[in-house]
């Protein structure tokens, strides 16, 4: 943790949608409220009208790997540790990757589900610290899977199995990483509290930046919709640079 020279050391973002001025996703990384997005090819946004509260309608363009991902600027772990916290729901489950979590790389142009699952095990898209909750589709059971990796290497348990995803129905995912580098993954359905699924003991590098991240990924030639309620982040200020 850096030493604390000012008085504003916490950092926090919460979107809840309330408005979005845009229609067309970009291809490169573009601001919006309190929040980025970018996405592989260009799908749309709209706000939901016909729920209360304030919900993002995003949906991904029809090619395989087309997605979309909102995120705000990264934090890092050892300045006091970070959190991210997300309610989303999807409207079909039958070809969709969906990843909430925390992630080292997620390019501007060209974002990535930075971590996969296809049978029964997971690999990180890229090298990086990844740590999360995911739904894949091409993985062998189709449930959500708390997920944590380091620079390529797995860690232990990292395909933790929750409960399964539900069209049409929210999830909420919390995802925790302490300045030691501890993750921890909850996730809760709209019946239930957050429950805590797995604990990756000191998993992740702390010094590497991690973006919080909600991504949505198409699995076949065919467009998804991913309808968000709120978007939440927490980190502290790096006092050395």
């Amino acid at each position: 943790m850096t030493v604390k020279i000012g008085s504003r050391g916490r950092i926090e973002v919460f979107e809840d949608f309330l408005s979005f001025t845009v229609a067309t996703m970009g291809t490169t990384r573009l601001p919006q409220g309190n929040i980025l997005y970018s996405s592989v090819n260009e799908g749309s946004f709209a706000i939901t009208v016909d729920e209360p509260g304030g919900i993002l309608s995003c949906v991904t363009d029809t090619g395989d790997n087309d997605n979309v991902a909102i995120h705000t600027s990264p934090f890092k772990a050892a300045d006091g540790g970070c959190v991210m916290e997300a309610r989303f729901k999807l409207a079909a489950i039958t070809t969709p990757a969906v990843f909430c979590g925390f992630s080292e790389l997620l390019a501007a142009d060209t974002p990535v589900c930075p971590i996969e699952a296809s049978g029964t095990s997971a690999t990180l898209s890229s090298s990086g610290a990844t740590a999360g909750l995911l739904f894949d589709i091409d993985c062998t059971t189709d449930v959500w899977y708390a997920v944590c990796a380091d620079n390529s290497a797995a860690a232990t348990g990292n395909l933790t199995a929750s409960i399964a995803p539900v069209a049409d129905s929210f999830d909420v995912v919390r995802v925790e990483v302490d300045p030691n580098g501890t993750a921890r993954v909850y996730h809760a359905k709209n019946d239930t509290g957050l429950q805590l699924i797995a604990t990756f003991t000191e998993a992740l590098t702390t010094s590497v930046i991690l973006f919080p991240v909600l991504l949505c990924e198409n699995r076949s030639g065919a467009a998804n919709t991913m309808e968000v309620d709120y978007f939440y982040a927490k980190g502290y200020r790096d006092w050395t640079i």
